[in-house]
């Protein structure tokens, strides 16, 4: 069996393509479908701006960090930590972090095949004439069903491991560069016909206008949660792309870049989807359903409301497809590089595998409806691990890793380019993935797993 060949290991060609594809990592469902939704549930513009404040203090060293681990090992998440930490068992988070990407591209492919039939049905006009009740009552019958979900689920999986196999200068940085001035284009046309509704001004008032009598100690930690999840921290995902990045790039603007691009794509969401919201009179905390149950009334609702409706879920689509890219290059990166194969069979192997988990959580609905594992279906089961588990764990001993194990002067090497760059951030960015970082990420952890509660 051949040896990997680290000497001829592929990387972003420039650092426009090592933004766009990080930041395409980070913005997925989870600023555009889970986003909107969350902030309605948490009382609007308060919610908001804890989120912000977490963003900067947490989202951003935390980012840095895998993108220092990544960079300085220039590995997979598995062989980053063995090469940095030889002989001890810091492997575990990075095998953690391969395991974490195995079970979330499982279900966000399962969620972004749902965009792929709300695509179809945009362009068959499929939403004409069904009220609210009749949307939902649609919503249910297409995720109970066998056929379609599963369709689409292959459809979308073979999409990803098709960018995938072509390589990370010409498969993931070259299509990052082409999705991600489509994703801003289609977002920036959405909020402007939504700003111009009448009565959007309330959905606006909602967003940025805090009310911190809304503000409880479970709506901080949803924020906090939200930051973790919005920049895809913690499941190797920034480690793997940080391995890619030049030694000559500033990862500091790096990880600034993409934190800012990601909330504001975020922001951008909740201008698009609460304006309309509200002056169709509905309630903003309409719970994950928002996008596939409220919005296709909407846009019904509304002059030229088919073409708003079919930009929408293409705008949904295309930021789905960007995550799971950057989800499935996690585990071809460790299959190519710990079990040295081509990356042809790496590809194929990962998304068959992955597969075959995934299509147990399509038919959470339908088929499997009845399988539990400890009260959850399958796509419940792998959702809550990934993200109540697996993430802010991987997350925590990500910082305590760069922030006791690898420690300031290694650090420092990396983060100021060997030198070249001066790096006065420095003693902040150790302080905060030193103390702030790990206290909050644990408390979101713990009330994860429900031994804390607010």
């Amino acid at each position: 069996m051949a040896e990997f060949d680290f000497s001829n290991r592929d990387s972003f060609g420039s650092k426009f393509g090592a933004i766009a594809a990080a930041a395409g990592s980070a913005i997925g469902l989870g600023n555009i479908w889970r986003f909107p939704y969350v902030v309605g549930e948490n009382g609007g513009g308060a919610f908001l701006f804890i989120y912000l404040a977490f963003i900067f203090a947490i989202g951003i060293p935390v980012m840095l960090s895998e993108f220092t681990i990544g960079r300085k090992a220039q590995r997979n998440p598995f062989g980053a930590f063995r090469k940095l930490a030889p002989g001890k068992p810091w492997y575990l988070v990075g095998l953690m972090g391969v395991v974490a990407a195995f079970m979330i591209l499982a279900f966000y492919t399962a969620v972004a095949g749902w965009t792929l039939e709300y695509i179809y049905q945009s362009i068959v006009n499929g939403f004409a004439g069904k009220s609210s009740a009749d949307l939902g009552q649609m919503f249910d019958s297409f995720r109970e069903s066998t056929f379609r979900p599963i369709l689409w689920f292959a459809i979308f999986m073979f999409m990803t491991s098709w960018i995938v196999v072509s390589g990370v200068k010409n498969g993931i940085e070259k299509y990052a560069k082409i999705l991600m001035p489509i994703l801003l284009l289609l977002i920036i046309i959405l909020c402007i016909r939504s700003v111009t509704l009448p009565g959007a001004k309330d959905g606006l008032l909602f967003l940025f206008k805090p009310d911190f009598s809304k503000i409880t100690g479970n709506t901080i930690l949803e924020a906090l949660g939200q930051a973790f999840f919005s920049l895809s921290i913690g499941m190797g995902t920034l480690i793997t792309y940080g391995s890619y990045i030049s030694k000559k790039d500033n990862l500091a603007n790096t990880a600034v870049s993409v934190s800012l691009t990601d909330t504001f794509i975020a922001i951008m969401a909740g201008i698009a989807i609460f304006p309309a919201v509200f002056a169709f009179g509905i309630a903003p905390e309409s719970g994950e359903g928002l996008v596939y149950r409220t919005l296709p009334n909407i846009f019904q609702q509304m002059p030229g409301g088919y073409y708003f409706s079919l930009l929408f879920f293409i705008l949904l689509g295309v930021a789905a497809l960007t995550s799971t890219i950057s989800v499935l290059e996690v585990i071809v990166a460790y299959f190519a590089e710990e079990l040295k194969m081509t990356r042809k069979k790496a590809t194929i192997v990962a998304s068959l595998s992955v597969s075959v988990l995934g299509l147990m959580a399509v038919m959470s609905w339908g088929p499997l409806a009845d399988f539990k594992i400890f009260g959850k279906h399958v796509f419940g089961m792998l959702d809550f691990t990934s993200a109540n588990i697996l993430l802010p764990l991987g997350g925590l001993l990500i910082v305590i890793f760069v922030g006791w194990y690898l420690g300031k002067s290694k650090t420092k090497e990396e983060l100021s380019n060997q030198g070249t760059l001066k790096a006065k951030y420095l003693n902040l960015f150790m302080f905060l993935v030193k103390f702030i970082a790990p206290i909050a990420i644990a408390m979101v952890f713990l009330n994860g797993i429900g031994i804390l509660k607010f």
